[in-house]
């Protein structure tokens, strides 16, 4: 075998469950908290080396949350964000994306708009398409 392959074969039970299928709530929580580590860590980032690994953790959890939690349609940006938010226990200072607690508020309030590097984070975290952010 490759070195390539050696090393991950030697630290496949650290990354396996990062690429499971989540089947009930609690792989989707245990998911969820991974990806939010994994963006902290610089994961929203594409030149990051964990973009990819995000990517695939944002795709299994927007995958189960399509078929658990299905978003109501026609919502706007700002209440998708409010929607998500509530979905995820965040809160307005947990969003460090967007910036700090108080530039959430004017979003949410409507006195500030999201604009596209916000809504490819935004995506990014939550694992839906930009376009629930850009309206």
């Amino acid at each position: 075998m490759n070195a390539r392959l050696d090393a991950a074969l030697a630290h496949w039970s650290y990354i396996a469950p990062l690429l499971t299928v989540p089947v009930n709530d609690a792989d989707h929580k245990m998911l969820v908290e991974s990806l939010d580590a994994i963006l902290d860590a610089g994961g929203a980032d594409e030149s990051n080396p964990l973009a990819g690994l995000a990517a695939m953790v944002g795709d299994l959890v927007a995958d189960y949350e399509a078929r658990h939690y299905p978003m109501p349609v026609a919502m706007s940006p700002v209440e998708a964000l409010a929607f998500l938010m509530a979905q995820h226990g965040l809160r307005q200072s947990d969003l460090p994306e967007v910036g700090n607690q108080a530039k959430v508020s004017e979003i949410l309030s409507g006195k500030r708009k999201i604009n596209l590097r916000h809504a490819r984070a935004l995506a990014g975290r939550f694992g839906v398409g930009i376009e629930v952010f850009t309206g």
